[in-house]
């Protein structure tokens, strides 16, 4: 009968570095998450503007992010980008962690590019009507917009914003492409040197099922609690 040393994951340097791809993996996601939220508004606001040019704007940055693979963002930033920049300011960022940076960056304007369009959704279900009382009462349109529209807006969206975060949280896994030390990179670290793939993907598996599991019960849990209230 096979037998496995499952001692291997729980002790030592390889339980280690699989916790400290873990703990990597929920950093990349809080950052991005943190960035991207407000990026996301601001591009929902800019598409849904009175001038034509700002909606052309964020129509430009909402279809050239998604249309193009995460992947090939990740490679861009990490390979590309850093070319474009003065000598002092690349090497400034090759001295520090470039993989980390890149990566966040990368799932930054990806994850943003997503959540701007339920953003709008759920600005544009605000009935027309509200926007028109606030500039009754004498609010310009930001004004109207931060003080009338959005608070409603916003709890429409909670729902779709918590989707989009199960998405980001399994996207942070590509950014191993880039050599960034996160949970799955720390998962084949330990497959290379053991040659126990069984246990160092099985780890990676229900790290990651675990963390989606806790994302999807929270969206179930607001849609339960406050979907009634927000449909209305």
């Amino acid at each position: 009968m096979l037998q496995f040393d499952y001692s291997l994951l729980l002790s030592g340097q390889y339980h280690d570095m699989l916790f400290s791809g873990l703990a990597l993996s929920l950093k990349l996601a809080g950052v991005t998450l943190l960035l991207a939220l407000p990026l996301a508004l601001l591009i929902a606001l800019l598409r849904l503007a009175p001038l034509r040019p700002l909606q052309w704007l964020g129509f430009a940055y909402v279809e050239s992010i998604r249309n193009v693979p995460l992947l090939a963002h990740m490679l861009f930033w990490y390979f590309g980008a850093p070319e474009l920049l003065p000598d002092a300011a690349r090497e400034w960022l090759y001295a520090g962690n470039i993989e980390a940076t890149s990566a966040i960056v990368a799932l930054t304007l990806y994850t943003a590019a997503y959540m701007s369009e339920d953003i709008r959704s759920g600005i544009r279900a605000i009935p027309a009507v509200q926007l028109e009382a606030g500039r009754a009462l004498g609010f310009g349109y930001l004004a109207s917009m931060r003080l009338v529209i959005l608070p409603q807006a916003l709890r429409v969206t909670v729902a779709p914003l918590i989707s989009q975060t199960l998405n980001l949280w399994k996207n942070t896994s590509i950014a191993t492409v880039i050599g960034v030390a996160e949970l799955m990179y720390q998962a084949g670290q330990v497959e290379s040197a053991t040659f126990r793939s069984l246990e160092s993907f099985a780890f990676a598996t229900a790290a990651y099922l675990s963390v989606s599991l806790l994302i999807t019960a929270a969206a179930a849990w607001y849609q339960h609690r406050y979907g009634q209230v927000a449909s209305r």
